[in-house]
């Protein structure tokens, strides 16, 4: 019993400290380093390199005319933003459609097989001449300030990667909006509390940049190319550094169905994310990187999910050897919690497939599907059947 007792709390701890106790402990940490640490220097608001906005894009003629209009409104000098297009394996007419913008000063590259995300980067790579290149997807919008404020962080030279924030347009029949945007707004504050206190931990696909010189073409299978490239570019001493300000809005998933779709593969992206950046692991060598990596991503991926069922489990064999009435012990007011949970979760499930939405709700359900995603991720990474090119998730549609 008193071995079941002890495996419980160290589990519950692992849970507790990936959601809520590192965002607590990072807090603490960036309040310390503010007090014996001089502020950061002011960005060179006159920064201005030549710079490529990198967008590989599959099947998007639907979103090429406001992209690349979006685009153009960069503030940023016209004469230093250039554009490179990789649409290799697009069948619906989008590098021929994209042919109308070629004379503004936007590149096309185009081949009819299909390699993926991945191929598609690392053969545009070739054709980026310019000291930064700005990823972005072609279903996303950017601010208009975007393009300067990533370039200004890029003035310090231990800069080698920015991460720029994904924002949620947030509509009333978006059913997975709110919950999916308020994750977003605190995954946004802890990646702000990372670059205080050293380097955020993998930009975000939606909008990020790196030194071009520091592209490392990425391994062909790679699920989470946004991951593995920033993170292996801070494996080289550069920070990545994040702007909130600098973001890219996109709408949110139709529904949690299509969000869990996403998450999976995400999840499997993980686990293949921290096979492939073992070394990181090693706290010895790159300490706060490693501290920061593992708290914020490691354990999110890996014994966070796996330690629900087992606490749940292990709070069930205490239930009943403590008995269900004894109210006086914690562990059945634990069960009773969990037990709770778990139904709103259901309930939130069944609401959802009726689209009625009640957040008190949707949140427990919102938490269970993101972990339920992972241990899907993990089986689907472990037998192999993940496919490199990306099943899109249906998303609502801006007005």
């Amino acid at each position: 019993m008193e071995i079941l007792k002890i495996i419980f709390w160290v589990l519950l701890f692992i849970v507790f400290y990936a959601y809520v106790g590192y965002g607590i402990v990072l807090y603490f940490l960036v309040k310390i380093k503010k007090i014996f640490m001089p502020s950061k220097p002011k960005p060179i608001e006159d920064y201005e390199p030549e710079v490529t906005l990198f967008v590989a894009a599959y099947n998007e003629k639907d979103y090429v005319d406001a992209k690349v209009k979006n685009s153009l409104e960069m503030d940023y000098p016209k004469e230093k933003l250039h554009q490179v297009w990789v649409t290799d394996g697009s069948d619906d007419g989008t590098p021929d459609y994209l042919q109308k913008y070629v004379d503004q000063g936007i590149s096309v590259y185009h081949k009819p097989e299909r390699g993926g995300k991945i191929g598609a980067m690392n053969r545009g790579m070739e054709f980026v001449k310019t000291p930064i290149v700005i990823f972005s997807d072609g279903n996303t919008m950017l601010g208009k300030e975007s393009v300067r404020r990533i370039v200004n962080l890029f003035a310090n030279p231990k800069v080698g990667c920015v991460s720029g924030e994904k924002r949620i347009y947030n509509k009333e029949k978006d059913v997975a909006a709110g919950t999916e945007g308020i994750y977003w707004k605190y995954e946004s504050t802890l990646k702000k509390w990372d670059a205080e206190l050293y380097s955020v931990v993998g930009a975000a696909g939606e909008l990020f940049a790196i030194r071009t010189e520091l592209f490392q073409h990425v391994e062909k299978d790679t699920l989470l190319d946004d991951l593995i490239i920033s993170l292996r570019v801070a494996m080289k001493g550069y920070t990545i550094q994040y702007d909130p300000e600098a973001y890219a809005i996109e709408t949110s998933s139709a529904n949690v169905k299509e969000e869990l779709k996403r998450k999976v593969r995400i999840a499997a992206g993980g686990i293949q994310s921290i096979v492939r950046l073992s070394p990181l692991l090693n706290i010895f060598k790159y300490g706060i990187l490693s501290f920061q990596y593992i708290s914020h991503r490691v354990l999110r991926w890996t014994l966070a999910p796996i330690s629900l069922p087992l606490i749940f489990l292990i709070n069930l064999i205490l239930f009943i050897k403590l008995g269900y009435n004894n109210f006086q012990n914690i562990y059945v007011w634990l069960f009773y919690g969990q037990v709770l949970f778990y139904l709103l979760s259901f309930i939130g499930w069944k609401l959802e497939d009726r689209a009625i939405r009640i957040k008190a709700l949707f949140v427990p359900y919102y938490f269970m599907i993101m972990n339920l995603a992972v241990l899907m991720g993990m089986k689907r990474y472990f037998k192999g059947n993940q496919s490199v090119n990306w099943e899109r998730a249906k998303r609502g549609k801006m007005e």
